[in-house]
Formats: structure tokens, sequence, C-alpha cells
């Protein structure tokens, strides 16, 4: 029998990904039960298959197009280049005392090995005798002149953290073993970090769909009556049970989750960027809203959601947040159609603003790239406390095959509430393929309803 369950639409079997209906895959699925998820034991394979693939094809396009002949990426235990831990395989938790590992280009390939007392698996075989820790520097040194790259990438970087990683100590240890010839091919590897960051694998492609249904799947469950009792439980029992039921299958959550109520009266200024009230019982009629994040296999998501309360006697949701909802729907579409190869971040959010304007929607965007972390590096679209142009985040070109978190708001008058200003507050984790944007586990279309 499978390790994977079946999603019905959508089944992941090793890695190979069936879907029956491709419109449906792109525009989203109802989900109807949280998937499992693989054992620790068996995630390894896997994950290890994933990024091998990457090693091997995609890692030698990336430093050709960046332009260096080599990569080094130093680390020390539990002071790790948080870069480490895309690079290493399954099951690795630390690097081993100091850590260097090396990216040569040859040819149409690359080299990569380490410099370091052990072995890391079959990824990195060392090139290292052992020896006092001048002596590993210094072999570092001769491997570089025996290569005799013309430009060595090493993670330092004034605006991006995830491409920052070497610490002000290792740099001075590096500078101080290296030649002087070859400290003057020292050049951040800002942009290769950057787009090993953000680029998705077609394997990873695969997978990430099963990855964003656990996360969906539990806020299907949490925005049930199998957890809220109106009058009764808080957005706090809820943001907890979502945490640990995080925890009890096994996977890791990046930030705590939490959940808001918007209730009718609430005194809300129309320019406030946030409706909703925490650290309340929940009650019939109240419109309830979460933010969860959630990792697995190596990749995260990010996903905010609704749902409605019913009041007594009360069995469809009010026709007013079912228009209210389209529209937080048709912000997506407006957003997602100025995806274009190319443009940045700060045109696409541009763009939205225009043609949302035009359609009469008040909406706030703050998309973001997402991957191996939640808030990953990219090209930003968009903060919730700037509207306006990012620099430099906001200045990086759209790539193919790269992930994001559609995420943003929009304020709609509900007529039920006499005509209360109301918020919608989507997030949902989607891919560029490079001609369009596609839901890795489908959308909200439809209310969670709390009967």
């Amino acid at each position: 029998m499978s390790k994977w369950v079946n999603l019905g639409v959508v089944a992941v079997l090793g890695l190979s990904l069936l879907t029956t209906n491709a419109e449906e895959y792109r525009q989203g699925v109802e989900i109807t039960e949280t998937p499992k998820v693989l054992s620790h034991r068996d995630r390894v394979e896997p994950v290890n298959r994933i990024l091998k693939h990457r090693l091997d094809h995609l890692l030698p396009r990336l430093m050709k197009e960046s332009d260096l002949d080599m990569w080094l990426v130093i680390n020390r235990e539990y002071g790790e280049d948080a870069l480490f831990y895309t690079l290493v395989p399954e099951p690795t938790f630390a690097a081993r005392r100091t850590t260097l590992l090396v990216f040569a280009k040859k040819a149409n390939t690359v080299e990569r090995f380490s410099v370091s007392r052990y072995d890391i698996g079959d990824f990195y075989k060392s090139r290292w005798q052992g020896g006092t820790v001048d002596q590993q520097w210094d072999r570092l040194a001769e491997i570089i002149e025996d290569y005799d790259p013309k430009s060595i990438g090493i993670n330092v970087s004034e605006e991006w953290a995830l491409a920052d990683g070497l610490t002000q100590g290792l740099h001075q240890k590096l500078l101080k073993h290296l030649p002087e010839k070859y400290q003057k091919r020292l050049v951040s590897s800002e942009e290769l970090v950057i787009r090993w960051m953000e680029t998705r694998t077609a394997p990873e492609l695969e997978v990430y769909p099963q990855i964003v249904k656990v996360a969906r799947g539990v806020i299907d469950e949490a925005f049930s009556n199998k957890v809220i009792t109106p009058g009764v439980t808080t957005d706090q029992d809820v943001a907890w049970y979502i945490r640990e039921r995080f925890e009890e299958l096994g996977v890791k959550p990046w930030f705590q989750p939490y959940v808001t109520i918007q209730r009718r009266g609430d005194e809300n200024e129309p320019n406030s960027p946030f409706f909703g009230k925490g650290n309340r019982t929940i009650e019939p009629g109240d419109i309830i809203h979460t933010d969860v994040g959630l990792c697995y296999l190596k990749l995260c998501t990010d996903t905010q959601e609704m749902g409605y309360v019913a009041k007594f006697g009360e069995y469809e949701v009010p026709q007013g947040l079912v228009k209210a909802l389209k529209v937080g729907n048709q912000w997506q579409d407006i957003l997602t159609a100025e995806f274009k190869n190319g443009r940045t971040g700060n045109d696409i959010l541009t763009a939205t603003h225009k043609a949302s304007k035009r359609q009469g929607i008040n909406s706030s965007t703050y998309t973001h790239p997402l991957g191996f972390v939640g808030h990953a590096i990219g090209p930003t679209i968009g903060m919730w406390d700037n509207q306006g142009p990012t620099p430099v985040k906001g200045d990086w070109k759209l790539y193919p095959n790269t992930g994001y978190a559609i995420e943003g708001n929009v304020k709609v008058s509900l007529p039920e509430w006499n005509n209360q200003l109301i918020q919608i507050m989507l997030e949902q984790s989607a891919v560029f393929d490079g001609e369009q944007v596609i839901y890795l586990g489908g959308r909200q279309t439809e209310w969670h309803f709390v009967r």
C-alpha cells in the first residue's frame, strides 16, 4: 500500500503527480480530509532525491547564469548559514565542527565536496584527511589554488538576509588563509543564493500540492463543529488546536497560528490595515479568519482562510458574504493576471492597484515569495504596511518556476450587517510556471461554514 494518501484529485505516489482535470488543479479543489504525512524515516528518501536533482540539474545552470566558478558555503556547528539546510541531505541536524562546503564549476557540471572532519553521506565527500583547524583552512586554500577559479562566491549581502550567512569570524578566517590573489576574486553570491532559494524544480512541484493540502485540511478541521462550539470556544482554542494538530501530524509550524473574529457592530477604522479582534469567545453570526504556515519535506506553506458561524436557524452562508468572498477571488485573479515573466515585484504591484481601482475593488496586496522558508526571497509584491514600491526586494524580477503566497485583502460592505465594512483576508500557496499562476493545493472559493 502506498505511503501517500490518495487526495482524490491529486494523488502523489513516490514523486508522481496525477491530475484528472488541469483547470480544476489550477483554480482549486475542495478539501475533504487532511492528508496523511510520511513518518520522519520515510521522508528521507524523497527529500534526498529532490535535493540530488537540484544539485545535479539546477545548480550548474544557476552558477553559470551567476557567473561564478566556485561557491563556498562555510558553517560552524550550531551557527550554520541558514542556506546550509537547503544543501545537505536528511537526516542532518547540524554542521559538524567547521564544515566547509565547496561547489566548483567544471564544464557543464558542478563538483561538490567538503573540506571537513566528516563526509556528509554520499553527497559531500571530504577532501581533507584531518588535522588542526588551521590545517583545515590551509587545505581549502590549496584546493582553491588547484581549481584557480576566476570568481569565488561567498554568502555576504547588504540587503538579503538569506544571502548573508557568512559570519564575520569565518570571513576573517577565510581571508587569513587565502592568498591575496584569491582574496581579490571573492564576490557576493547574492544572485546565486536568491535563485537557488526561489526556484522550484519538477520533483518539488510534484509533492508541493500534498504539503499545501495538509495546511488547508487542518484549517478545514479547525473551522468546523469538530473544534468550534459557539458560545464556548475561543479564538485561542482554535489557534492552539491548529498548532497541536500540526505537531500531532509531525509537520513544523513556522509561526504560531492565529485566529481573529469580526462581529456585527465592531467599530473599524476604514483605513485600518486589518479588521478583526482576538481574545474573544466565538459567537453565532461571527466571521472568523486564520493565518497558518507549516513546513514539510523542506517546503513551506502560508495560508489564510475565512469562516462563518451560523446563527440559530441559519442553514446557509448569507449572500452578502458569498458575494464578498467572490470579490476576494476577483482580486486574486487581478493580481495573478499581472504575473509576467521578467516583471519586477513593484511593476506587478502597481498594475494590480490600477486594475483593482478600475473594477471598484478596495484591496491591499502584500504577496511574498515562498519555498524553503515562509517569508522567502525573490520579488516582494507590496507589504501590508507599505503599498508603495519596495526598494531592492520589490525590484527583483519574476522568474519561472517560483513559489508565492498570494496574500492580501479586500474590504466590502455587508448588507446583512447594515452595510458594515468587513474584510476578506486571503492567502494561498501558488507557483508561477512562466505563463500562469497555479494554486498548489487549491484556493478558497467557498466559506468554511460552522453549522
